[in-house]
Protein backbone atom coordinates (compact mmCIF):
# COMPACT_ATOMS: atom_id res chain seq x y z
CA UNK A 1 0.00 0.00 0.00
CA UNK A 2 1.43 3.40 -1.00
CA UNK A 3 1.62 6.54 1.13
CA UNK A 4 -1.33 8.16 -0.66
CA UNK A 5 -3.50 5.08 -0.08
CA UNK A 6 -2.66 5.17 3.64
CA UNK A 7 -3.21 8.89 4.23
CA UNK A 8 -5.55 9.98 1.44
CA UNK A 9 -4.81 12.15 -1.55
CA UNK A 10 -3.45 15.65 -1.01
CA UNK A 11 -2.91 17.95 -3.99
CA UNK A 12 0.54 19.53 -4.23
CA UNK A 13 0.51 23.09 -2.88
CA UNK A 14 4.21 23.66 -3.61
CA UNK A 15 5.27 23.61 0.03
CA UNK A 16 5.66 19.86 0.39
CA UNK A 17 8.21 17.28 -0.63
CA UNK A 18 8.57 16.01 -4.19
CA UNK A 19 6.11 13.22 -5.08
CA UNK A 20 6.73 9.93 -3.21
CA UNK A 21 9.42 7.75 -4.67
CA UNK A 22 11.15 10.43 -6.71
CA UNK A 23 13.76 11.41 -4.16
CA UNK A 24 13.59 8.61 -1.59
CA UNK A 25 14.32 5.73 -3.96
CA UNK A 26 11.12 3.87 -3.05
CA UNK A 27 10.35 3.42 -6.73
CA UNK A 28 11.78 4.74 -9.95
CA UNK A 29 10.84 8.26 -11.00
CA UNK A 30 8.74 7.15 -14.00
CA UNK A 31 6.62 4.82 -11.88
CA UNK A 32 6.23 7.45 -9.15
CA UNK A 33 5.11 10.01 -11.74
CA UNK A 34 2.59 7.55 -13.22
CA UNK A 35 1.14 6.73 -9.79
CA UNK A 36 0.88 10.43 -8.91
CA UNK A 37 -0.71 11.29 -12.28
CA UNK A 38 -3.35 8.58 -11.77
CA UNK A 39 -4.13 9.90 -8.28
CA UNK A 40 -4.44 13.46 -9.59
CA UNK A 41 -6.76 12.32 -12.41
CA UNK A 42 -8.98 10.43 -9.96
CA UNK A 43 -9.19 13.39 -7.56
CA UNK A 44 -9.87 15.87 -10.36
CA UNK A 45 -12.55 13.63 -11.89
CA UNK A 46 -14.14 13.50 -8.43
CA UNK A 47 -14.08 17.29 -8.20
CA UNK A 48 -15.79 17.58 -11.60
CA UNK A 49 -18.39 15.03 -10.52
CA UNK A 50 -19.10 17.08 -7.38
CA UNK A 51 -19.56 20.13 -9.62
CA UNK A 52 -21.97 18.27 -11.92
CA UNK A 53 -24.04 17.02 -8.98
CA UNK A 54 -24.17 20.26 -6.99
CA UNK A 55 -24.18 22.99 -9.63
CA UNK A 56 -27.62 22.15 -10.96
CA UNK A 57 -29.19 24.92 -12.95
CA UNK A 58 -25.84 25.99 -14.43
CA UNK A 59 -25.41 25.84 -18.21
CA UNK A 60 -22.02 24.19 -17.76
CA UNK A 61 -21.71 22.99 -14.14
CA UNK A 62 -18.06 21.94 -14.58
CA UNK A 63 -17.03 25.58 -15.06
CA UNK A 64 -18.35 26.83 -11.71
CA UNK A 65 -16.64 26.06 -8.38
CA UNK A 66 -18.81 23.92 -6.12
CA UNK A 67 -19.70 24.95 -2.58
CA UNK A 68 -17.21 22.33 -1.36
CA UNK A 69 -14.38 24.18 -3.13
CA UNK A 70 -15.35 27.52 -1.61
CA UNK A 71 -14.58 26.12 1.84
CA UNK A 72 -11.26 24.56 0.73
CA UNK A 73 -9.95 27.12 -1.72
CA UNK A 74 -6.24 26.30 -1.36
CA UNK A 75 -6.89 22.59 -1.85
CA UNK A 76 -9.23 23.18 -4.83
CA UNK A 77 -6.84 25.61 -6.54
CA UNK A 78 -3.86 23.30 -5.96
CA UNK A 79 -5.77 20.35 -7.43
CA UNK A 80 -6.82 22.42 -10.46
CA UNK A 81 -3.22 23.48 -11.11
CA UNK A 82 -1.77 20.01 -10.65
CA UNK A 83 -4.47 18.52 -12.90
CA UNK A 84 -3.68 21.13 -15.57
CA UNK A 85 -0.12 19.79 -15.75
CA UNK A 86 1.61 22.70 -14.03
CA UNK A 87 4.61 21.76 -11.91
CA UNK A 88 4.38 22.39 -8.18
CA UNK A 89 7.37 23.74 -6.34
CA UNK A 90 8.78 21.45 -3.63
CA UNK A 91 10.89 21.69 -0.49
CA UNK A 92 13.30 19.27 1.16
CA UNK A 93 13.20 18.11 4.79
CA UNK A 94 15.01 21.27 5.93
CA UNK A 95 12.46 23.51 4.20
CA UNK A 96 14.75 24.57 1.34
CA UNK A 97 13.04 24.93 -2.00
CA UNK A 98 14.24 22.22 -4.43
CA UNK A 99 11.97 22.66 -7.46
CA UNK A 100 10.62 25.68 -9.32
CA UNK A 101 6.86 25.73 -9.75
CA UNK A 102 3.58 27.02 -8.38
CA UNK A 103 2.99 27.55 -4.68
CA UNK A 104 -0.59 27.92 -3.36
CA UNK A 105 -1.23 29.69 -0.04
CA UNK A 106 -4.21 31.14 1.80
CA UNK A 107 -5.15 34.52 0.33
CA UNK A 108 -5.48 37.72 2.32
CA UNK A 109 -9.29 37.51 2.33
CA UNK A 110 -11.25 34.49 3.55
CA UNK A 111 -12.10 32.08 0.72
CA UNK A 112 -9.25 33.26 -1.52
CA UNK A 113 -5.90 31.78 -2.46
CA UNK A 114 -2.59 33.25 -3.50
CA UNK A 115 -0.50 31.55 -6.20
CA UNK A 116 3.20 32.35 -6.46
CA UNK A 117 5.91 30.99 -8.74
CA UNK A 118 8.70 29.86 -6.43
CA UNK A 119 11.99 28.08 -6.87
CA UNK A 120 15.40 27.54 -5.32
CA UNK A 121 18.00 30.31 -5.60
CA UNK A 122 19.48 30.35 -9.09
CA UNK A 123 16.62 28.35 -10.63
CA UNK A 124 15.40 31.21 -12.80
CA UNK A 125 11.92 31.08 -11.23
CA UNK A 126 11.79 34.88 -11.03
CA UNK A 127 12.30 35.08 -14.81
CA UNK A 128 9.60 32.47 -15.48
CA UNK A 129 6.99 33.81 -13.08
CA UNK A 130 4.91 36.09 -15.33
CA UNK A 131 4.50 33.57 -18.17
CA UNK A 132 4.01 30.69 -15.74
CA UNK A 133 1.45 32.54 -13.61
CA UNK A 134 -0.48 33.55 -16.73
CA UNK A 135 -0.70 29.83 -17.66
CA UNK A 136 -1.93 29.11 -14.13
CA UNK A 137 -4.51 31.90 -14.40
CA UNK A 138 -5.79 30.49 -17.71
CA UNK A 139 -6.19 27.02 -16.19
CA UNK A 140 -8.06 28.43 -13.18
CA UNK A 141 -10.32 30.68 -15.26
CA UNK A 142 -11.39 27.72 -17.41
CA UNK A 143 -12.65 26.18 -14.17
CA UNK A 144 -14.58 29.29 -13.14
CA UNK A 145 -12.14 30.91 -10.73
CA UNK A 146 -11.31 34.61 -10.88
CA UNK A 147 -7.52 34.90 -11.10
CA UNK A 148 -5.89 38.32 -11.12
CA UNK A 149 -2.17 38.95 -11.63
CA UNK A 150 -0.54 41.42 -9.22
CA UNK A 151 2.95 42.67 -8.48
CA UNK A 152 3.88 42.51 -4.81
CA UNK A 153 6.91 43.18 -2.63
CA UNK A 154 10.27 43.13 -4.41
CA UNK A 155 8.27 43.39 -7.66
CA UNK A 156 7.44 39.65 -7.56
CA UNK A 157 4.24 38.71 -9.32
CA UNK A 158 1.47 36.57 -7.84
CA UNK A 159 -2.12 35.58 -8.55
CA UNK A 160 -5.00 36.37 -6.25
CA UNK A 161 -7.61 33.65 -6.82
CA UNK A 162 -11.19 33.89 -5.69
CA UNK A 163 -14.53 32.33 -6.58
CA UNK A 164 -16.75 34.15 -9.08
CA UNK A 165 -18.53 37.14 -7.56
CA UNK A 166 -21.94 35.43 -7.52
CA UNK A 167 -20.54 32.40 -5.68
CA UNK A 168 -18.98 34.57 -2.97
CA UNK A 169 -22.21 36.52 -2.56
CA UNK A 170 -24.26 33.32 -2.35
CA UNK A 171 -21.84 32.00 0.27
CA UNK A 172 -22.16 35.17 2.29
CA UNK A 173 -18.56 36.26 1.89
Amino acid sequence: MGAEEETGFEPATGDGPPPPGVSDGAMDADRAAAVRAASVRTAFDGLLQIRRLTNTGQTDPETVPAEWELHRTVRAVALALEASGETPSAVDASGRRTTAGYRVLEGESPGTARVEWAGPPGSGAVHEEEESLLRCADALRRLGWTALLYRGPRRRRFLEVEPPTGARRAKGA
